[in-house]
């Protein structure tokens, strides 16, 4: 008695995590991308370089909400090929890896530069304060108002994630900003400047390194953190009429959407319907899962043992 089932969700389920939050990834890249090119054009006229690693870190906002935006469009395209079984949705999860290209480069760039400028002596560079200290403050309520936008999005999609995380470590910049104009304006050393500069760089590296662990995870096919294999499979075994558990998988496509493979081992003259049941809306409504091949076997069935891996 071999029975193979797969239990998926509904077609709204289906919409990936970061799909539903297009619209609000959209009105995101619009208030960040517009005050992108004011940030810059202060930077280049103040000769501030906390505001012009600020403007290259919003830049690199732009470009990782513009990839999240892209990424949740495409996944939601349905695969004409044949060839893509799981659909466009790990696209989602390749712009989350780029928003930590990004941030780690922006990172990098702007440790150099205050590094450099220390070196060739940063108190006689000039900076201009007061507008500095405008532009700063707008800067934090512009990414203010974006991170209320995805901050639901957040705690469900890695690709959302990215974007948000990008978002809170340029807010955290604006309020460095803010702090090295007055600063700057109080004490007259552009130290300061690099000095906020530098933190700003270390920072995002630091954003960048976690969200880097969470995306490799999820492209290393590991077990989802919320999920534990363990109890999964002790749960599957108590399911009426199964007597054994074997090959258990459990990875994640995207964010919101864990699969499941699994063979079950059931006692002979068990009601291969009803444990398909029972094991389906166990994992459902107790691990949250609505993607499962399950396979049924005979408690005799030993073929899986001629598997080379």
């Amino acid at each position: 008695m071999d029975a193979h089932s797969h239990s998926h969700a509904s077609a709204a389920q289906a919409l990936s995590a970061g799909g539903k939050h297009r619209r609000r990834l959209a009105w995101a890249l619009v208030l960040i991308g517009g005050f992108f090119v004011v940030e810059l054009v202060t930077a280049l006229l103040t000769g501030s370089l906390a505001l012009l690693s600020d403007a290259a870190h919003m830049a690199a906002d732009v470009l990782t909400l513009a990839a999240a935006l892209g990424a949740t469009v495409l996944a939601a395209r349905p695969d004409r090929t044949g060839r893509r079984s799981f659909g466009s949705y790990r696209l989602e999860v390749f712009a989350s890896l780029l928003a930590v290209l990004v941030m780690l480069g922006v990172s990098v760039f702007v440790v150099l530069e205050a590094i450099g400028r220390i070196g060739a002596g940063a108190e006689g560079a000039h900076v201009d304060s007061v507008p500095m200290l405008v532009v700063g403050a707008l800067g934090l309520v512009v990414n203010l108002a974006v991170m209320r936008l995805l901050r639901a999005g957040a705690q469900e999609s890695l690709n959302v994630k990215g974007a948000y995380l990008e978002v809170l470590a340029d807010t955290i910049g604006s309020v460095g900003v803010v702090a090295a104009a007055i600063l700057v304006g109080a004490t007259g050393s552009t130290l300061w400047d690099t000095a906020v500069a530098l933190a700003i760089g270390v920072f995002v590296a630091l954003r960048a390194l976690i969200l880097g662990r969470e995306v490799l995870s999820v492209l290393g096919q590991e077990t989802p953190r919320h999920l534990d294999p363990g109890s999964v499979g002790e749960d599957l075994r108590a399911v009426p009429g199964v007597t054994d558990v074997h090959d258990l998988h459990l990875w994640t496509v995207t964010s919101g959407m864990d699969v499941l493979t699994v063979h079950l081992r059931v006692r002979e003259g068990a009601d291969g319907h009803a444990v398909l049941d029972a094991a389906e809306s166990m994992l459902r409504e107790r691990h949250g899962l609505d993607h499962c091949t399950l396979q049924i076997e005979p408690e005799d069935h030993r073929t899986d043992q001629e598997t080379t891996w």
